[in-house]
């Protein structure tokens, strides 16, 4: 039973480190996020996302990598929105850093896959 405890606890901790966003939801300008933003991972493999809707802070994704495809309504707050394992982020006009955790095939480990997305291509 002391070990339930030492596990509840031990996670109580790491979450309560967790720093939230403290910024509300506001208003976007649908010009900066609408539209396909298309990039490439550090392993070549291309990925797209398509985003329409966008009212207010909500707005509707499509993503697409290899043979995933993922639809998904999301709430963008500090220029970024997730998607599935993807966090999508706004770095300037045009540009976006795209962060998704992938899986290694050969080890079964995953890791954090980074690049940049541009809008229109």
């Amino acid at each position: 039973m002391a070990s339930i405890f030492s596990i509840l606890a031990s996670n109580y901790v790491s979450v309560g480190a967790v720093n939230h966003s403290r910024t509300p939801y506001v208003a976007v300008d649908p010009k900066v996020y609408e539209g396909t933003w298309s990039g490439k991972y550090s392993n070549n493999e291309a990925f797209k996302f398509s985003i329409s809707n966008v009212n207010g802070f909500r707005a509707k994704v499509k993503y697409q990598s290899g043979s995933t495809v993922k639809y998904q309504d999301v709430l963008i707050k500090d220029n970024s929105f997730k998607i599935d394992s993807s966090k999508f982020t706004v770095t300037k006009v045009g540009t976006a850093q795209i962060k998704t955790i992938a899986t290694d095939p050969v080890t079964g480990g995953t890791f954090l896959n980074t690049a940049f997305a541009k809008q229109g291509t």
